[in-house]
């Protein structure tokens, strides 16, 4: 077995566990003013953006992850027009977003300029030339001051930020405050999909902190979950509205939705796959039932980093 550690990237998952991959290339590393940035080539799942020692996405399985942060939002709502990313640097959100041709504007803010640049240069597929569409916007602010000085409402707000790391650029846009702030930027029937972290039983932390800070702000909140193979395992997301439940819909409303809206093909998400999202297990909807962690701006959650 081969054990030179210099041929192996080390993926913190959480305290208690490292995922190894094969390293075949580092393509690029350094330091930007908010995060360390890697892009590497791994033997399993290709090209691979890595900030702050965390891989973000990879070229192989990025579809799962993209697909499912985006679609079951944007196809619960009944015709999304104007969307904010807040994060997603690498552009594959911004891309899933622009496939709706109910779309006439789509934000997105991440305050990373580097970030943005490096994953066009190393990673274009992943936006597919979203940057270059006419109804992208792509701002290098910092997105909780952007919403708290905006007046504009938008149908879907999408965040798309790294696990909350303290001195990390992301940790103030998990807390109740931004999530308050996220409701009054939200329309009547607008909807807030967060990127949760970790769905495995060991590691639900932060899953469970997010889905109950949600709730203290919006009265309706779906947790759900999917593999994402590079992350180590499941992974969380919440959803959260006003007056819209993604439970609602049947698979074949989904898969008339996706029809009628979608300019291309999904690989992962469809009717089928929504439901299953869903349909948690018992124990995982037992722990996200219980009361817990309210993320605060004076009392912030921080996944572990070592």
């Amino acid at each position: 077995m081969d054990i030179d550690p210099d041929r192996w990237f080390y993926d913190r998952i959480s305290q208690n566990l490292i995922q190894l991959h094969s390293l075949e290339e580092v393509l690029y590393a350094g330091q930007s003013k908010y995060q360390s940035i890697k892009i590497i080539r791994s033997g399993g799942f290709g090209k691979c953006l890595v900030l702050d020692g965390k891989i973000q996405s990879s070229e192989v399985d990025e579809f799962i992850y993209h697909e499912a942060l985006v679609q079951p939002a944007m196809i619960t709502h009944p015709y999304p027009e104007t969307v904010f990313i807040a994060g997603g640097g690498e552009g594959a959100t911004l891309r899933e977003v622009l496939s709706h041709n109910t779309v006439k504007r789509a934000v997105m803010v991440d305050i990373d300029a580097e970030v943005v640049a490096l994953c066009q240069k190393y990673l274009p597929n992943h936006s597919r030339g979203a940057f270059e569409d006419s109804r992208a916007e792509v701002l290098h602010v910092d997105a909780r001051d952007y919403l708290a000085k905006s007046n504009e409402l938008f149908d879907i707000i999408i965040i798309d930020l790294p696990d909350p790391i303290e001195e990390g650029p992301a940790y103030l846009l998990y807390t109740q405050e931004f999530y308050r702030q996220v409701r009054d930027r939200l329309g009547a029937s607008g909807i807030i999909c967060v990127q949760s972290g970790s769905a495995a039983w060991i590691e639900l932390l932060n899953f469970t902190a997010v889905n109950n800070t949600l709730k203290s702000v919006f009265p309706i909140v779906c947790p759900y979950q999917v593999d994402v193979p590079s992350f180590g395992g499941p992974w969380g997301f919440c959803l959260a509205s006003q007056n819209l439940s993604p439970l609602q819909l049947s698979p074949a409303e989904v898969d008339s939705r996706i029809s009628a809206r979608l300019q291309t093909k999904l690989r992962s998400y469809d009717g089928l796959t929504h439901q299953g999202m869903f349909s948690l297990p018992k124990h995982l909807r037992d722990e996200l039932s219980k009361p817990g962690r309210l993320i605060t701006d004076k009392e912030p959650f921080y996944i572990y980093q070592g």
